[in-house]
């Protein structure tokens, strides 16, 4: 039976795993203890023979095997290999319980689509969700030791109200040297054809609903199948048994309390109990007994799956929805919000505090914005400033590095040059920006531009002498605009 504690660990406080320790159904205790005292047992009679019965020359030669022992253990990567094995266990036992086949969502799909409210139609139903339950009873009894011994023949199905006598030798004429657990699942998409022949099923997209969950039905059970019949590999087992077990008899001999070699050197504390020895045994080797009681979650330990139960559930629950519950609806009324624009159920005084907290709208709800009003502005990217290149990528593009623009100066700069910011709406042109502002300035500007270019003309190599693919840098004009508030001395300089 599984061992549940969720209620006990519903919300944290101070001690609140410690009461789990002192359990002893489905414990580690109950795992281990036999383990634990054998090697207490040898750990015992090897520090008894080497205190009692050993010569001195026996006693040298003891502890040097001891210390090599010792330092062996550090050569064993036991933490690794043993974690990642312990997680690939945990995600497999996990995913086998997810492959357990389960009616409900069947059941109402049933429920919905085959339509009588006379015994054909209830018999119809019924027997539809029996061959369901079927072909689970029959892949765990496949599995599961536990189901295997509440049904170990086909008489005891039978009895059990799973299968009929005639169906019982419908399945038995059918030779297959495989498992045939499918064979309720094909009995099923037969008998759901024929209910849409007989209009039970009233139209061809209700039969493809109904077995489309029959097939997410039938692969779970194949799946469940295929996770027994595929195991984890032998080797990957053996090697951390072997890396286990190989540790801790090098603990055996290697943690012993060793005299020292030379007269008159100090000696190690001696504790006539290796408590750090013990507790790493305890963890180690209690890690290796999860990994054995989760491998296979279909047998009788504490923990594994109560299979049986389920069986019991399914058939008991699908039964009452295609049955007793098939149009069996309460009369409708007015729900109590009925003419209230907003629902909100009464809390008791145990829940009252809950109501004074707000509720969570996002995380950015509660940020402090700037308080500048400029952040706020839209701005509309201009495509015809050149792009920035970083140092390393103009070093490939062969252009020289342009200017960078950083935002902690992208307000400064704006306001010297207005045509590099304009706000959303403002289609016109800033009057400072025009070129009759100042002829002359402009003027200048455009003949040092030429002067620029004509000696890079003359500066540059040959045509041919260029690489074939090498990339030009984008040509960038520059413009001086004058600042009207200024004074003609700075205007002029």
């Amino acid at each position: 039976m599984t061992v549940s504690y969720t209620l006990e660990v519903a919300d944290a406080r101070f001690g609140g795993f410690s009461k789990l320790l002192f359990r002893w159904k489905g414990s580690i205790y109950k795992l281990l203890y036999k383990e634990l005292l054998v090697f207490a047992l040898l750990y015992t009679t090897l520090s008894l023979v080497y205190r009692r019965l050993l010569s001195e020359e026996q006693k040298r030669l003891f502890t040097k095997v001891a210390q090599y022992c010792d330092r062996s253990t550090d050569l064993i990567p036991l933490s690794f290999v043993l974690g990642f094995y312990v997680t690939l266990i945990v995600n497999r036992w996990w995913a086998q319980y997810s492959s357990i086949p389960l009616p409900d969502q069947l059941m109402c799909v049933i429920s919905s689509t085959v339509h009588g409210r006379d015994e054909r139609g209830r018999l119809l139903r019924r027997t539809l969700v029996r061959y369901a339950n079927l072909s689970a009873v029959l892949i765990l009894r496949s599995v599961s030791t536990r189901v295997l011994k509440r049904f170990p023949t086909m008489d005891h199905i039978v009895d059990a109200g799973f299968m009929t006598q005639d169906e019982r030798k419908k399945f038995e004429s059918l030779h297959s040297d495989f498992n045939k657990y499918w064979v309720p699942c094909v009995w099923f998409t037969n008998l759901a054809a024929q209910a849409r022949r007989d209009g039970r099923v009233r139209d061809d997209v209700a039969l493809r609903l109904l077995l489309d969950e029959l097939n997410l039905y039938r692969a779970k059970c194949s799946l469940l199948f295929h996770y027994d019949w595929i195991s984890i590999p032998l080797v990957y087992t053996q090697v951390v048994t072997i890396a286990v077990y190989s540790f801790f008899a090098f603990c055996l001999i290697g943690r012993q309390f060793l005299e020292p070699l030379e007269p008159g050197a100090t000696s190690t504390l001696d504790m006539y109990v290796p408590l750090p020895t013990l507790l790493q045994f305890f963890f180690y080797a209690g890690w290796l007994k999860v990994a054995e009681q989760l491998i296979n979650p279909f047998g009788e330990d504490d923990d594994d799956f109560e299979t049986n139960k389920l069986i019991d559930r399914n058939l008991q629950v699908s039964l009452l929805s295609v049955d007793d519950m098939y149009q069996n609806l309460p009369p409708m009324a007015k729900d109590k919000y009925w003419d209230e624009s907003t629902a909100l159920p009464p809390y008791t005084v145990a829940t009252a505090a809950e109501t004074l907290k707000p509720s969570f709208l996002g995380s950015t709800f509660d940020m402090r914005m700037s308080e500048d009003p400029e952040q706020s502005h839209q701005v509309e990217a201009s495509p015809a400033l050149p792009r920035a290149h970083t140092p390393l990528l103009s070093r490939f593009l062969g252009a020289a590095p342009s200017p960078a623009i950083s935002l902690k100066n992208f307000g400064k700069t704006a306001r010297g040059h207005p045509h590099l910011l304009r706000r959303w709406g403002d289609s016109s042109p800033s009057p400072r920006t025009t070129r009759g502002d100042d002829p002359e300035a402009v003027a200048r500007i455009e003949e040092e531009e030429t002067e620029d270019e004509g000696s890079q003309t003359n500066a540059s190599p040959a045509p041919c002498a260029r690489a074939p693919n090498r990339l030009q840098p984008p040509e960038i004009r520059v413009e001086l605009v004058p600042d009207n508030s200024s004074s003609p001395d700075s205007s002029a300089a």
